[in-house]
């Protein structure tokens, strides 16, 4: 039914062009027909992605449901678009959280809704588009462009401080893209294209693949955030409304993780190499001292925000361990598991700490504050909301049969292949997880019901409960059988640490 369907190009453009068509019919008067228009042009979307997972070929790494056409030829520049193990699951996870994110704004927003619908629907297309592109100014563009949507929905919708945040957010993530923009012209200038595959055969000499290499980490350190550029990142969250925080801890941190197997790993295996200490180092940083510094929030929402760091560099340690893993065993074997492990966690942190945001935003929504000490008893004014609150934090502080453990037993695993240490110091998360979700559960959830304001508190109503509901299937579902996760990109990454044996192994 869907095979001889553009099924990118539909994705990318349907809900690019149905936000435009949303914020040319909908207006503040039409309440109802905006976010109806909005939700039926996300669940479209959702659809139609699905093939690319029933219909995609797990059993090789090739690129699939490519799209091809010249588009600006004099430098050679294509629209083509592709798929593989890799950015499947990530696209699968966009159009699933758009989804999401639409109907968890259908009450709350009340202030140019048609507009915020607009917003989320045009950024869905354009992240859709940074993990389908397989030329890298095409990529380039809707890296890029997809900072304007999020640009206007912390800036109109946020809170207090959002001009602060926004600019920040923007300088931080628009500069470090620029040094992304030359390393890609100079390999144009080497490959006589701009096609992301041709780049991967390139032979380049170790300085500029440092040089290169330094350009991409900048561009992509920034959007995971790693340590020491996250602390846009607090700040962006914070002043976001729940649907801009889902949209950035779910998907978009997302992507600088992507543009390193992408693109440093494949293109720039011997800097990889040179400079894996530094990313390694880096990564267990971001696990252990930004797990302290989530110990001291008192705002659930950066709190949240600082775990979201500290388990993002879960995935970069998974991703640059596979060259001491070679050097220590001598196998590449382990380097998979690190590397499959890295975008599991990808995965599941999208769910949780999606879920997450969300859970905060329904207190928000009742009594407008985000701050731990301003709760207390929730579970005798919300049962219902409790229990998936609870279930949430368990699987963010990595609980076995959540989502959250999967990926982060497979890190840990594929760490003590490389060195004993670097896998103790991973696994202080179990332990620094537990402790700042606990605290936060425990002072916001349970005991007695603190003040007047929580015993006025009212349950979760049906759309609340169904958003909330999907998570947890989901966080669920992973946890318990992570198997069709892994074996949609099994055949990718095996030829991905293949490339990079060859290269330099």
């Amino acid at each position: 039914m869907f095979s001889d369907l553009p099924l990118l190009s539909l994705i990318i453009w349907l809900p690019i062009f149905g936000g435009l068509l949303v914020l040319v019919n909908g207006d503040d008067r039409g309440l109802f027909k905006s976010r109806s228009l909005s939700l039926v042009i996300a669940l479209a979307t959702f659809i139609l992605s699905i093939p690319l997972y029933t219909q995609f070929d797990s059993g090789t790494h090739l690129m699939q449901f490519q799209e091809l056409s010249p588009w600006i030829s004099t430098f050679n520049i294509n629209y083509h678009l592709g798929v593989d193990g890799i950015s499947v699951p990530l696209i699968l996870l966009t159009t699933f959280t758009t989804v999401l994110v639409v109907i968890a704004g259908w009450e709350v927003i009340k202030f140019k809704p048609s507009q915020y619908m607009a917003a989320f629907l045009i950024m869905e297309g354009l992240m859709n588009g940074v993990f389908a592109s397989l030329d890298s100014i095409l990529f380039y563009v809707f890296w890029e462009a997809m900072l304007i949507p999020m640009f206007i929905v912390i800036g109109v919708w946020g809170g207090a401080n959002r001009v602060y945040a926004t600019i920040k957010f923007f300088l931080y993530t628009f500069l470090g893209s620029v040094f992304m923009l030359i390393a890609l012209i100079y390999m144009y200038y080497q490959a006589d294209s701009f096609a992301i595959l041709d780049f991967h055969n390139l032979q380049i000499g170790i300085t500029a693949q440092i040089l290169i290499f330094l350009a991409f980490l900048i561009a992509f350190a920034v959007k995971v955030p790693m340590f020491p550029v996250h602390t846009w990142l607090p700040d962006a969250h914070v002043e976001a409304p729940t649907g801009g925080s889902v949209i950035l801890a779910a998907i978009m941190l997302k992507m600088g993780a992507y543009g390193f197997l992408r693109f440093s790993l494949p293109i720039v295996p011997d800097a990889s190499h040179e400079l894996d200490w530094l990313m390694i180092t880096l990564s267990l940083i971001a696990v252990v001292y930004i797990g302290f510094v989530a110990l001291a929030q008192q705002d659930m929402k950066k709190l949240i925000a600082y775990s979201s760091i500290a388990h993002m560099g879960f995935v970069t340690l998974g991703f640059f361990i596979v060259y001491a893993i070679y050097n220590n065993t001598g196998s590449y074997s382990g380097a998979i598991m690190g590397i499959e492990g890295g975008i599991v966690q990808m995965i599941s942190h999208g769910l949780v700490s999606g879920a997450m945001f969300l859970c905060v935003g329904v207190m928000y929504d009742r009594m407008h504050s985000r701050q731990i000490g301003d709760y207390g008893g929730v579970v005798n004014t919300m049962p219902i909301f409790a229990a998936f609150m609870v279930f949430f934090a368990m699987a963010n502080a990595g609980l076995p049969g959540t989502s959250g453990f999967v990926g982060e037993f497979m890190v840990i695993l594929a760490a003590f292949k490389a060195n004993f240490w670097f896998a103790f110091l991973a696994a202080t998360t179990l332990i620094l997880g537990a402790a700042y979700t606990l605290w936060m559960v425990k002072r916001v959830i349970f005991g007695d019901v603190s003040n007047d304001n929580v015993a006025k508190l009212t349950d979760i109503n049906n759309r609340e409960f169904l958003i909330l509901g999907v998570l947890a299937v989901g966080v669920l579902a992973l946890g318990i059988y992570p198997a069709p996760l892994l074996e949609v990109m099994h055949a990718t990454v095996a030829n991905l640490v293949e490339h990079i044996a060859v290269s330099k192994l």
